[in-house]
C-alpha cells in the first residue's frame, strides 16, 4: 500500500502551490477523510471544512441530497456519490469537493453491493465525477483505503 504520509504530503503541497481550497463529506469513512487532510501543517490554508453524513437523513436533510436520487440508486452509488461532492463543494465555496460513501464492512453488503463497496466523488468547476472501488479488507482497512484513495483522486483532480 502506497505510504499515506507520501500522498499527503504530495496533496498539500499540490493545494498549497495552486492556492486551491477543498471541502469533504464522507459517510463510511467517519471523518477519516478530513483527519488526514488536516494532519499536516498548512491544512488551514487549503481545508474549509467538511461533514460527516451517515444516515440516509443527514444526506438529505443536512447536505440536500436529492431524496429522489438516493431511494432510486441507494446512498452507495455514483449518482449519490457525485451529488454530495457536488453538494459540499457548493456548500463551502471550495474549489474541490470529495464525498465518500461505502459499505466498510463487516456487514451490510449485498450481492451487488458487498462489503467494501465505495463510491468517491470530486467536484471541481468544471463538473463532477464518481469512481468505485470494491476493496477486500476488514473495517478498518476498507476505511482506510478510501481516504487514501481519495486523497490520491484529488491529487489527479
Amino acid at each position: 500500500m502506497t505510504n499515506i504520509l507520501e500522498v499527503l504530503k504530495a496533496s498539500t503541497d499540490k493545494l498549497l502551490s495552486e492556492k486551491s481550497t477543498v471541502s469533504v463529506v464522507e459517510s463510511c469513512t467517519g471523518g477519516l477523510l478530513g483527519h488526514h487532510l488536516t494532519y499536516l501543517p498548512g491544512s488551514s490554508s487549503y481545508f474549509q471544512g467538511g461533514m460527516i453524513t451517515y444516515s440516509n437523513e443527514a444526506k438529505i436533510n443536512i447536505l440536500g441530497v436529492n431524496e429522489k436520487i438516493l431511494r432510486k440508486f441507494g446512498a452507495v452509488s455514483k449518482e449519490v456519490a457525485e451529488e454530495m461532492a457536488f453538494q459540499i463543494r457548493d456548500i463551502f465555496a471550495s474549489d474541490y469537493g470529495i464525498s465518500i460513501t461505502g459499505i466498510a464492512g463487516p456487514e451490510g453488503g449485498t450481492a451487488q453491493k458487498p462489503v467494501g463497496t465505495v463510491w468517491i466523488g470530486i467536484a471541481k468547476k468544471s463538473g463532477v465525477i464518481a469512481h468505485h472501488f470494491v476493496f477486500t479488507g476488514d473495517r478498518e482497512e476498507n476505511r482506510k483505503l478510501s481516504s487514501l484513495n481519495a486523497i490520491k483522486l484529488l491529487l489527479d483532480a
